[in-house]
């Protein structure tokens, strides 16, 4: 029996959320890529999507002055699909497309899940100033196909991750280990650990969004990093890839 052909879809960006109605205001691009399956060429889910919609406006109130716009991506389909990596080319087409909107700005790809993973992926683009990957899905290449994701395209961006030490659903060992692997091609990386949290974050979400408001804020733009941040990034392995994300930070992050 033939191979019945993939539904022809297309990818696209989600409202805007942010700086202004022209690209004129726009300084900086957050692309948000939420999170999937390893298989599936069905439609994505509408849960996945909506499930980062409060950090989208979260980063987009917290940059407007900066002149920040947040887009979510929405996939083509719902799964990683091997070799395909659907969701990473998503990514490499959003960031085409924020070029050609708004120009030459700088843009932090944001990824969940496997969406974190698709920004890891696409990182190598020319417009992409750093990345951060929240509870990545990052397989073991020992159960695949013996090959572990790329890291050389991660130089010369910023790199955070962050993952929820209970996270049952994708490995935080793994992320460590590509943290690890990263580190080596690029001093720039720092890696997270949300202690007791499970793959939501759920227990921990306030401090998960105010790292990702900060890292974005110090990455796109002039602001400095939180304390924790630059000593994150300053440290070597392993301590600066367990960084443990304290309770409460975002509260008082410049004191």
């Amino acid at each position: 029996m033939a191979q019945q052909a993939l539904p022809t879809r297309e990818a696209r960006l989600g409202k805007p959320l942010g700086a202004g109605a022209t690209a004129k205001a726009v300084s900086g691009v957050a692309l948000l890529l939420p999170g999937g399956g390893p298989t599936g060429v069905r439609r994505p889910s509408p849960v996945s999507t909506l499930a980062l919609r409060p950090l989208a406006a979260r980063l987009a109130k917290a940059g407007r002055t900066e002149g920040l716009t947040t887009h979510v991506v929405h996939y083509r389909y719902r799964g990683w699909n091997g070799t395909e990596a659907h969701p990473a080319c998503d990514a490499t087409w959003a960031l085409d497309e924020v070029v050609r909107r708004y120009g030459d700005v700088p843009v932090c790809l944001v990824g969940t899940g496997m969406g974190a993973r698709a920004a890891l992926h696409a990182a190598g683009h020319p417009a992409v100033n750093s990345v951060l990957g929240i509870a990545p899905w990052l397989p073991d290449p020992l159960r695949h196909n013996g090959q572990p994701d790329p890291v050389k395209q991660l130089i010369g961006r910023q790199v955070l991750l962050v993952h929820g030490t209970n996270d049952e659903r994708h490995d935080p060992d793994l992320s460590y280990r590509y943290a690890e692997r990263a580190k080596k091609v690029n001093r720039d990386t720092c890696r997270f650990e949300v202690h007791s949290d499970g793959h939501s974050l759920h227990q921990h979400r306030a401090e998960v969004h105010a790292l990702a408001a900060d890292f974005l804020l110090g990455s796109l733009f002039t602001r400095d990093y939180a304390r924790p941040v630059m000593d994150a990034l300053a440290a070597p392995p392993p301590l600066g890839l367990r960084m443990p994300l304290a309770s409460g930070f975002g509260a008082s992050l410049r004191h």
